[in-house]
Order: structure tokens, then sequence, then C-alpha cells
């Protein structure tokens, strides 16, 4: 029976970006998949530069650039066309080291992850496995698998085992825990489509349409790519809605059908949900296992691509055995503690989104927007920190922007899964670092100052997912941060200064 450190249940974006992470660190990894190929059909269609930087850590990020749009934000508007609420995004390069926000086609995306990961040969992936056993033996984890292709029932062994497999996981049934749920589960029909030509008053923006009669969502896809979401009204019967004579029919305000072809139409129940617990023992879950959101935000994906960059790291210092007894079992419980407040908070918003929608604009559901001079509203894109985990400190686990080094590169390319402190050329005079720690400056970094402004600071430890530890503003407590760095779950290639 093969052995490996971790086996990932489920090769979507969530579980086969966690493989390439912990391919990257060294680890054994068995992933297991149901289907035989990556479903060819759009599901997600945004992502963020937070998420763009973890594709940059796995290499695929130069190539997954191109295949995206601009998204320049969203629009309320009501049925007369009135905006309500406007939440642009910023357009520019952006702390992260990428623009703020993407639009894909998630074949793409599913595309470069599965040709990297055959590049990677600790990462083994098994295509057509039906998981129906999980045991956790206490010393590891058994599972049992039918090999579809072949007919015959295989076993494997990991030390610990991480469900990626969705909303229906089957990991999280061997977890046995229930949900939190926060009150939004609606019917809407997901019509995807291909213009046949330019239809340029579409416009490029994201726009809520708060219209009492069938409230719906239009987004722009890259290249000629169009998504419309319509809500179901009670009572209505969603084989007959998504038929294409019905379909054109609710698209009529915007489209003809000479104008497009319809690529995919369904009707999916968006959920507003969270697992009380994302681990137990040596099992753990991962992406939309663990949480659901309505889609107001575009943060479903993003939100499981989050876990696994929180979550890899602890998985391999421990399987290394860099980090072992209770500091293990601390930092492995740390990833719930961490993401759960954060998952939490967009899937939250998301569904104050939603109300706005249903409501059709009142004044009610706009109270807690910021009102602009024009008698509109405005929203800011959010950026919760992380729950209470390994960090110290009112500025402990926040998200850290990315230098860009003297020699054109950005930090985390040049020093991929290391513990870095960026501090100010002064205060890290004289500092002496643990093995696996790099140091970035305003020296060596010339844009290193304005980061550490904007998160209010002289010195920072970042941790590998590149939230911060915590903060220093003199040279003593500098030095005691250093101190709590753990052990670089990477092989070094890089020098200790850069």
């Amino acid at each position: 029976m093969d052995h490996y450190d971790v086996a990932i249940v489920g090769l979507g974006p969530t579980g086969a970006t966690l493989a390439h992470l912990l391919g990257q660190c060294g680890l054994q990894v068995l992933v297991l998949e149901r289907e035989s190929a990556a479903y060819h059909l759009p599901r997600a269609v945004h992502f963020d530069a937070e998420v763009m930087r973890v594709f940059q850590w796995i290499g695929i990020a130069d190539a997954m650039e191109p295949l995206t749009a601009r998204h320049p934000g969203m629009r309320f508007v009501d049925a007369a066309g009135r905006l309500l609420l406007d939440w642009p995004r910023p357009q520019g390069i952006g702390p992260q080291g990428w623009r703020s926000n993407f639009r894909f086609h998630q074949p793409d995306l599913e595309r470069l992850l599965r040709e990297g990961l055959a590049q990677r040969p600790n990462v083994t992936v098994r295509t057509r496995a039906d998981l129906f056993l999980v045991e956790d033996t206490g010393d590891g984890v058994t599972l049992r698998f039918e090999d579809m292709t072949r007919g015959k029932v295989e076993r494997a062994r990991a030390s610990y085992v991480v469900g990626c497999d969705g909303a229906r996981s089957l990991i999280r049934r061997f977890i046995d825990t229930g949900m939190e749920d926060y009150g939004f589960h609606e019917r809407w029909l997901v019509i995807d489509l291909l213009l046949n030509g330019e239809k340029p008053e579409l416009g490029d923006h994201s726009i809520q349409y708060c219209v009492p009669d069938r409230p719906a969502t239009y987004v722009r896809g890259p290249a000629n790519r169009r998504r419309w979401e319509i809500t179901v009204q009670p009572g209505e019967d969603a084989a007959e809605i998504a038929r294409p004579e019905r379909v054109w029919d609710l698209l009529a305000p915007w489209l003809q059908p000479h104008e497009a072809v319809l690529e995919r139409t369904a009707v999916y129940v968006f959920h507003s949900l969270v697992a009380q617990d994302w681990r137990r023992g040596r099992l753990l879950l991962a992406g939309d296992a663990c949480h659901q959101t309505p889609p107001f935000m575009g943060q479903g994906m993003c939100a499981g691509i989050r876990d696994v960059a929180n979550l890899y790291w602890k998985l391999a210092l421990v399987c290394q055995g860099k980090v072992t007894g209770a500091a293990a079992e601390t930092l492995l419980n740390s990833y719930e503690s961490e993401r759960k407040p954060n998952a939490r908070e967009y899937i939250q918003t998301a569904v104050r989104l939603g109300g706005l929608i249903n409501t059709c604009g009142t004044e009610t559901a706009l109270r807690a927007a910021l009102p602009g001079s024009d008698g509109t509203a405005r929203m800011e894109s959010i950026a919760p920190p992380l729950g209470a985990g390994l960090g110290a400190g009112a500025k402990a686990g926040r998200l850290f922007g990315q230098p860009r080094l003297a020699d054109g590169r950005l930090m985390d390319d040049a020093l991929p899964h290391q513990w870095v402190v960026v501090a100010e050329t002064a205060l890290a005079a004289g500092l002496v670092l643990p093995p696996g720690v790099a140091l970035v400056t305003p020296d060596t970094a010339p844009d290193a100052a304005d980061h550490l402004a904007r998160l209010g600071t002289r010195a920072v430890l970042l941790r590998p997912d590149r939230h911060s530890l915590g903060t220093a503003e003199t040279a003593a407590e500098l030095a005691a941060l250093v101190a709590l760095a753990l052990p670089t779950p990477f092989a070094l290639q890089e020098p200790e200064m850069v």
C-alpha cells in the first residue's frame, strides 16, 4: 500500500492549488478525483489580486494573466436604471504586485493547474477514483477507493487528508460536522453565452439589476463571454425556465437570439453556509467543502484559494517533522481559527448584497452604505484580517503587500515559502536572522517603505502565506519578533539577504 504525506480529495482549483503548494515543499501528495477530466463549461468567473499572488507562487500567473479580462467594478441599479450603489475596483497594479481583480474562464485555469501538476513527480493524480472509505487510525489515514477505469478497489495511506471535494463533500461527512447557516438560500438561473459580435452597450461593469419582478446580474467575462444570473421565483419549474426559448425571453431586455450562442443554462441554489468544524484529527476541509457563499462578491473560489494558502505551509511543517507534538496540534488548529472569521465576513457581506438586490434598492437596504455626493452610495472592497491564531498584536494576521526588489523581481519570486522580515534599514541594522528567515529593506526593495507605511509600522515578520505574524517599532521588539519564526517549509535556494 502506497503511503503519502497528504491525500487531497478533489481536483478543482482549491485541491489543485494545494497539490502544487505541497509539491513545492517536497511532500509526497496523492490527489483523488472522481471525474476523468476538468469540467469544460464556466463556473467561477472572478478572482482577485490575493489569489493571483498565490498563482504566482505556483508558477501559472504569467500564463493566466493574458487569458483574463479587466474588471472595473460592480454597479447596482433599479428598474429605471438609476444607480443605487457603486463598487469601483482599482485598475492599476496594486500592493500585491497584480491588478486588483480579474475576470476569467475557469476551464482555462484548470488546464494550467493540471498541466503544471503533471510536471511535479512527487504529486500523484488519480482521476476516475471514487473514494468511499476514510479511516483515521490516529497515526495516519487509510483511504479505500475504486479505480473506475479498471473496476478495481485500491487502498492508500496518508498522514493527513484534505477534503477539497465541494459542497457535497464526502470528507465533511466523515468529519461529521454541522453547518452554520446565514439564511440565504435562493434559486438562480445561470446563463453563460458567447457573443457573435461586438455589443458595447452591455458594458464592462458587472451590474446587479434590483428589479422587483426579476432581480438579475450581468457579468462580463474574457473575450466574448458573458453571463447572466436571474432569480427563479417560488413555484417556477427549474427545467422549464432553463429551456432555450424561455431563456431568450428572459434575456430580451439585453440580447436577441441572433446576437449570441447559449453555452450553458442551469439552475443553482445559492447558499450561505460555514462548516462548524474544519478539522477532526487527521481530516481537514478546504474550499466549498467548508463554506458556501452567494456569488454577489465573486469570492467563492477566492475563499478556497485563501484556505489552502493558509494551510499548506502548516501541513508541510508538520509532515516534515519540523513542528511536532502539542505545537503541531496548535499549528494545525490555527487553520480554522484564522480562516473561518475571514470566510464568514465575506459570506455575510455577500448576503447583505443579496438583500439589497432582493429589496430592490430601498433606503433600508442602502442604510449601511456610504452616501455619495450625488445621492447614490459607494462601497469599498473589504479585506478582513485573519482570526485569532498564531500572531500577536493588533496588526497580526493582515495580508502584506509584495515589494519589488531592486533587481526587478517580485519578493515572492525571490523568496518562495520563506519567513521574511520587511523592515526599515536603520531598524534592521545588526539584526541576527535565524536560519530560513530573509530580510527585505528599502535598500534592497525601494518600495518596501511604502508597504510598511501602508501597514503603519517600522517592521513586520511575514509568514510563508505573506500574512503578518506581528510588527515591531524598536530594534528590541524586532529581535523578539524574529525569534517567533517557525522553520521554513521549503528547501532554501536563495540567500537570506536580498
